[in-house]
């Protein structure tokens, strides 16, 4: 409801209370007349604003959710959550199905390595800095083969290096000369 629709909604209906203030036994029928005027007046005002549908249960949680009639708020994903904390009172808790032995990882846990394991980086110089080109690797060797390929391919880059990551950074070797390039056409600032 925009801040219009409510003023508008708060207007009739203080019209309305004060048309119900002014109810007696002798009310002439043109003063009910317009009293009904008014009152379908506030009708569609509220009709207007309204965007949602009507609310299915009592639930603040889940008010347009399923119903349970026999729930006392209607709600069924309440109902059958208490219903479950129920049985649970019972019967106890439900068994939890443990795994014997977790499944072993490819790069072990955190406890058997407590330091990261080491890669080689390859990295491009793009003209104003250095780029990761690639996967980093876990062979050094394997690294530089990925670097050749690089320079023998049909665009290669102006520099190549290998960056060994392990707890520090460390350069291994750079090939080609990494020149800073203005990225403006004809060097304009």
């Amino acid at each position: 409801m925009n801040h219009a629709q409510l003023t508008a909604l708060g207007r009739a209906l203080r019209v309305l209370g004060e048309h119900g203030e002014a109810l007696s036994a002798d009310t002439p029928d043109a003063r009910l007349h317009e009293v009904k005027d008014d009152l379908r007046r506030a009708l569609d005002l509220l009709e207007e604003s309204v965007t949602t549908a009507a609310p299915s249960t009592r639930c603040a949680e889940h008010p347009t959710g399923p119903v349970d009639e026999s729930a006392p708020d209607l709600c069924l994903l309440c109902e059958t959550r208490r219903r479950a904390a129920r049985r649970a009172e019972f019967n106890g808790p439900a068994p939890q199905a443990r795994p014997a032995e977790p499944a072993p990882s490819r790069y072990g846990v955190r406890g058997d390595r407590p330091q990261p394991q080491q890669r080689w980086l390859p990295e491009l110089w793009n003209g104003q800095t250095w780029q990761l080109c690639g996967t980093p690797r876990r062979d050094r060797r394997e690294a530089e083969l990925f670097v050749a390929a690089q320079r023998r391919g049909p665009h290669p880059a102006m520099a190549y290096r290998i960056v060994h990551e392990f707890t520090d950074y460390e350069v291994l070797r750079v090939w080609g000369t990494p020149v800073r390039l203005d990225i403006e056409p004809m060097g304009n600032p």
